[in-house]
């Protein structure tokens, strides 16, 4: 969300984990980016992943973090779903909790 309550809505890159704790959304991205700022203030946020007729959406609270484990993990993560980014010494990782999942019939549980 914008701080003017308008939704902030760009094309990115991600991965989906299924830990313990339940659905993490990984997504790279630069420390400064408007969507950093934005979730700074409010960590509400949803993502979505379109193949064809295929679609999932997953929403949920995300933090943001700079922690160098934490942001090579999601780096690698990427790699192999994508290819490997460009250097960026500012980078940090979103992760977001998924509180909700929809999607094509039988691609979520």
């Amino acid at each position: 969300m914008r701080r003017d309550g308008s939704l902030h809505v760009v094309a990115v890159g991600c991965t989906v984990e299924e830990t313990a704790e339940g659905l993490v959304v990984r997504i790279i991205t630069d420390g400064g980016s408007q969507k950093v700022r934005n979730l700074r203030r409010d960590p509400r946020a949803s993502v979505a992943q379109l193949d064809g007729a295929r679609w999932c959406s997953f929403s949920g609270t995300a933090t943001v973090s700079d922690d160098p484990a934490r942001v090579a993990d999601a780096v690698e993560r990427y790699a192999r779903r994508y290819r490997q980014p460009r250097e960026n010494p500012t980078r940090v990782v979103i992760e977001l909790a998924v509180e909700r999942a929809m999607g094509s019939r039988g691609l979520i549980a």
